[in-house]
């Protein structure tokens, strides 16, 4: 039995190798169907289908949108090295000009000439290049692992209102099969006055009265609707101790609003009435809570 999850959530995760440094955001909204979108560096077209794939693997529906961040580690002190045969030339030059009357050099201008400090250059290897992709693939793991915990969080915080929604729409239920029962004689009862008020001297009066009622008794029965709320409380739910249920509990909430409409339309007392109108209200409640679901 897994966990309800709902669609908002944010992950985030760092990482470092390879002489590069990154982040890593994932975040989700609601969303009819799962949606992931990739923001990242030019150059890692790799990473953005790793990021794809493990999006489809952890989630069913939701706007997923994963944005990676990198840059290269600037090259430190220790990094740096001093071209000793350049600079010799360089002294040489200098020493010469010197001789003649020209101003000796400092240090800080002999190593701003070209070619006396050399930087590491930056090697782009293949190899290097799908080690640090691999390493960058499983930050985004770890982001979208921490957007799961979240969204997860978001499911166990809805859960117990999901269940009071579901309970309410129970008592409803219950409450209307009472009134149901009454429905049939306030039906009778209905009719027979209007009847005998239009035509009390009519042949075959209570017969007519007994046959007519019983027709409209008929077409005002609502314990198959009643039938099928309850059944639909029960499906509702086992869907909630599932997941991913969002999409069943979406079809659901159609199925329970397309009962209660019935349940109105062939209401014959104020009471019925009402109650089907509240119930209305609550599976309305209800299914707005449900978008939130994956």
């Amino acid at each position: 039995m897994s966990s309800l999850s709902g669609m908002t959530g944010f992950g985030r995760a760092d990482g470092a190798g390879e002489g590069w440094t990154w982040s890593v955001e994932a975040r989700s909204v609601n969303g009819r169907n799962l949606e992931i979108r990739f923001r990242g560096p030019n150059g890692f077209d790799a990473l953005e289908r790793a990021a794809k794939a493990a999006g489809q693997a952890r989630f069913a529906r939701g706007q997923v949108t994963v944005g990676v961040q990198a840059k290269r580690v600037e090259a430190g002190e220790a990094a740096v090295t001093i071209n000793a045969a350049v600079l010799a030339r360089y002294l040489t030059l200098a020493n010469e000009l010197a001789e003649d009357g020209a101003t000796p050099p400092s240090a800080d201008g002999l190593l701003a000439l070209r070619g006396v400090i050399e930087a590491p250059e930056e090697v782009d290897d293949p190899e290097d290049r799908a080690v640090l992709e691999a390493a960058m693939a499983h930050t985004v793991e770890e982001a979208l692992d921490a957007l799961k915990a979240s969204r997860q969080n978001e499911g166990a915080q809805l859960t117990p209102v999901l269940e009071d929604f579901i309970a309410r729409i129970e008592t409803l239920t219950m409450q209307a099969e009472g009134e149901a029962t009454v429905q049939v004689e306030a039906i009778r009862e209905r009719f027979t006055r209007r009847i005998t008020e239009l035509a009390p001297d009519a042949p075959g009066l209570e017969d007519r009265i007994f046959l007519e009622a019983a027709a409209l008794a008929t077409k005002a029965d609502v314990r198959e609707e009643l039938d099928r709320l309850t059944a639909y409380v029960a499906s509702a739910r086992q869907l909630v101790a599932s997941a991913p249920a969002g999409r069943k509990l979406d079809f659901l909430m159609q199925e329970f609003m397309r009962e209660a409409n019935t349940l109105c339309s062939k209401s014959a007392t104020t009471a019925l009435t009402g109650i089907g109108l509240e119930l209305k209200a609550v599976i309305e409640q209800l299914r707005e809570q449900v978008q939130n679901v994956e």
